[in-house]
């Protein structure tokens, strides 16, 4: 399941972002935020604690299922009364989450977490990078796995003379993932498709910031 990848800022920086700003309200993702201990129940009440301890006010926490949803609007007005006592919103979720409520609420949105990348659970509390949206996409030729994400030199041609045992040099305990690639395209009979020569990766993508229109 891909997920937005979170990290909780420094409680020295989110005491910065809410200074002079003294009733808070806490708001914590269901999905994302909560998949990565970041920003579900058990997150959002640490975080009245310090803050509590810190001398703020807490008007009131809660959980929204999804906050990057268009709905999350409409359940937060459910709670109007402690959200109006607020003097800001402190969202523990993703980027888009905390985005999507400071369109919605019409408050002062401060953000608990940095977003890190989109990736999926490998294992227990272990998320990797699946996609940096680079919008040059080269799977279709490397069997379904993303070099840009997966080798830690981003190698759309490979592999590097680095690669030992089918460990990449910089972490030796991670897979190469030009190795899994070969042995992708050996199963799928495409191993060919290595011989393609890509050329180099376009780094300023589309113009910043991102806009995409369907033709009409």
């Amino acid at each position: 399941m891909i997920r937005s990848i979170t990290q909780i800022k420094p409680l020295e920086e989110i005491e910065r972002l809410l200074e002079g700003l003294g009733r808070v309200f806490i708001i914590g993702c269901g999905t994302c935020a909560t998949l990565t201990q970041t920003g579900g129940s058990p997150e959002v009440e640490a975080m009245k604690g310090q803050l509590s301890e810190k001398g703020k006010v807490i008007t009131g926490v809660t959980v929204v299922p999804v906050a990057c949803d268009h709905l999350t609007g409409q359940i937060l007005n459910d709670i109007a009364t402690p959200l109006k006592q607020a003097d800001a919103l402190l969202v523990m979720s993703c980027a888009f989450g905390v985005q999507t409520i400071a369109h919605q609420m019409g408050k002062t949105v401060i953000p608990a977490l940095n977003t890190l990348f989109i990736g999926r659970e490998t294992g227990a509390g272990e998320f990797n990078e699946s996609c940096n949206q680079c919008g040059t996409c080269v799977i279709g030729e490397t069997g379904g796995i993303c070099p840009v994400t997966a080798c830690h030199k981003g190698l759309v041609n490979g592999p590097c003379g680095g690669t030992n045992n089918g460990k990449c040099e910089i972490d030796s305990d991670k897979d190469c993932a030009w190795t899994a690639i070969y042995n992708r395209l050996t199963q799928l009979g495409r191993l060919d498709s290595m011989r393609r020569y890509q050329k180099p990766r376009n780094h300023l993508g589309e113009p910043s910031p991102g806009k995409f229109r369907i033709p009409v």
